[in-house]
């Protein structure tokens, strides 16, 4: 876990971001919110690989397939299938810790998991440059 908290966790960490952030239009934020639904569904059917080349360009710059694959299988599997996720908020931002600049959506989900009850999913989606939402960030706790 430690690994993609170090490779991922600067993209959707929260705490130093600006508040004032000028806010992408609520379709914007659904958008967000839709890929952020499917992309999860990759990663709990095991659908690593398949989770990182949906992923943000910025997210498959920052970490190889073959280490994605590793990291989120030994941080995932322990947990077992999710039993319940449920929408928490979403917060838009233009600017992150360790991220450029861009259009980003920090969607946060309590989920329980089979061997990890009360855990907080936080999915963080971005607009790539072809203008579609893909996730660039992914941290559980």
């Amino acid at each position: 876990m430690t690994t993609i908290t170090s490779t991922l966790v600067a993209i959707a960490w929260l705490g130093a971001a600006n508040p004032a952030d000028a806010k992408p239009s609520q379709a914007d934020v659904q958008q967000a919110e839709e890929t952020a639904r499917a992309w999860l569904g990759l990663v709990d059917d095991g659908r690593y690989a398949e989770s990182w080349t949906d992923a943000a360009a910025l997210f498959r710059q920052s970490v190889r397939m073959d280490q994605w694959v590793q990291q989120i299988s030994t941080v995932r599997a322990p947990f077992g299938k999710v039993l319940k996720r449920q929408f928490r908020s979403a917060t838009p931002r233009t600017s992150l810790p360790g991220a450029p600049d861009g259009e980003y959506v920090v969607l946060q989900y309590d989920t329980d998991f089979e061997h990890k009850k009360a855990a907080v999913e936080t999915v963080t989606p971005m607009r790539d440059p072809d203008g579609r939402w893909r996730v660039s960030g992914y941290f559980v706790r």
